[in-house]
C-alpha cells in the first residue's frame, strides 16, 4: 500500500507540474543509504549479482562496502522479491524516494512530458517505471552516467545514452540540470538553423547503390 501511495504521489506531482505549464522535469534525490536500496532493486530487476551492482556511494571503505553488499544480500534473502513483479520489488527493497520518482516518470509519460534522469537512483526509478509500464520509456531521457558500478547497466537496460560523461558522483539533480543547456542548443539548431537553400548550397541527396 505504501509503495502504491508513493508512486501515486509522484504521478500526481508530474501531472500538476504539467498543468502549471512545465515542459521538462529534471529529477534528483538527496538522502543517506539510497544507493543501497537502488543497488538492491537494480540487482533483482536486472538479475545481476549484488557485488556487481553495488558501489561505494558517498565513499565507503572496503569494509563498509562489504557491509553494504551483505545488507543487500540479506534483504533479498529475507524478502524474496520477484523480478517479474516490479511493484513487489519496490515494496520489498526500495524506498519512498525511488517509488516517488518512479511515479514522476509514469506521470510524465501520461502527460507527454519529458523527464530527465539524473544519477543512479533516478535511473533505477525510471527502470521501475518502465518495467511497470513499458510505454513510459518514451518519456525517459538520460542526462549523465553516474560512477556507481550499476549505473551503465541500468542505462543499457533502458536503452538510453547519456548526454554527459563527466565522472559525476552526485545525484541531487546536478547532472540533469547541467544537461539542460544542451537541450536548449539542440532545440535552437532544430528551429533556427538555416537550410541549404538559405546558404546558397545545392541540397544533399543521399546516394544509394551496392556497398552503401
Amino acid at each position: 500500500e505504501q509503495a502504491v501511495e508513493a508512486i501515486g504521489k509522484g504521478i500526481n506531482l508530474a501531472r500538476e507540474l504539467a498543468a502549471d505549464g512545465c515542459r521538462l522535469i529534471a529529477t534528483g534525490e538527496m538522502g543517506i543509504g539510497n544507493t543501497t536500496t537502488s543497488s538492491a532493486v537494480a540487482s533483482v530487476l536486472l538479475g545481476r549479482p549484488v557485488a556487481e551492482m553495488t558501489g561505494r556511494g558517498a565513499g565507503l571503505s572496503d569494509a563498509g562496502l562489504q557491509r553494504k553488499i551483505d545488507a543487500i544480500e540479506r534483504g533479498i534473502a529475507r524478502n524474496h522479491p520477484d523480478a517479474a513483479d516490479p511493484l513487489g520489488v519496490l515494496a520489498a527493497l526500495g524506498g519512498f524516494d525511488i517509488a516517488g520518482l518512479c511515479g514522476v516518470f509514469l506521470g510524465g509519460a501520461l502527460e507527454r512530458l519529458p523527464i530527465v534522469m539524473d544519477g543512479f537512483i533516478s535511473g533505477v526509478a525510471a527502470l521501475c517505471a518502465v518495467r511497470l509500464c513499458p510505454a513510459a520509456e518514451k518519456a525517459v531521457f538520460a542526462s549523465h552516467c553516474s560512477t556507481e558500478p550499476a549505473a551503465r547497466l541500468v542505462l543499457e537496460a533502458l536503452g538510453k545514452a547519456p548526454l554527459l560523461t563527466a565522472g559525476l558522483h552526485l545525484g541531487e539533480g546536478t547532472g540533469a540540470v547541467a544537461s539542460i543547456p544542451l537541450w536548449d542548443m539542440a532545440l535552437a539548431v532544430y528551429r533556427n538553423c538555416y537550410s541549404f537553400a538559405d546558404g546558397g548550397l545545392t541540397p544533399y541527396t543521399p546516394q544509394g547503390g551496392a556497398g552503401c
